[in-house]
């Protein structure tokens, strides 16, 4: 038998498959992409607002979480960020923006003992503090914040 026709066939079965278990409701492309996310702690206008729908009404402010950012950034529209947690059995990442119209920018979780790190770079409208979560195993928030001056042009204003 021709190889590529082998190779065909094999390719024809396994979308047939997939499409079958999706017709029949068995696979849901939605569960298999994307966990559920939380919808109001993204859509708070305010960081007390995002906090309370996180869940994190009590955080507490910890030296163990380091946020590197530039001092100033000249250019507001991608601020480089990254975030890193040295606490026991950190299970969760999140970034705040106090001065963002949604100040919930990203929320990332980790498992089965992942490094807690994450480096992503977010839009800045103003001169704002940069806040990172932390939710340990144990479901305690922990806090580091960081100010991160926005000039337009680069010229220092």
């Amino acid at each position: 038998m021709d190889a590529l026709r082998r190779t065909l066939l094999k390719g024809a079965g396994a979308t047939g498959a997939i499409a079958a278990a999706m017709a029949a409701g068995v696979l849901k492309p939605s569960q298999v992409l994307a966990a559920d996310i939380n919808r109001a702690a993204f859509e708070a206008k305010d960081i007390a607002g995002a906090l309370k729908a996180a869940g994190a009404a009590n955080v507490a402010d910890s030296t163990a979480i380091a946020i590197k950012a530039p001092d100033i950034a000249e250019n507001g529209a991608v601020v480089p960020i990254e975030v890193s947690s040295s606490l026991p059995n950190t299970v969760s990442l999140s970034v705040l923006v106090d001065k963002n119209p949604f100040p919930l920018t990203s929320s990332f979780e980790f498992t089965n003992g992942a490094v807690p790190e994450m480096s992503l770079r977010v839009k800045m409208g103003q001169t704002s503090l940069v806040e990172a979560l932390a939710k340990t195993a144990d479901g305690k928030h922990f806090i580091a914040k960081k100010e991160v001056k926005v000039t337009v042009g680069g010229c220092g204003g």
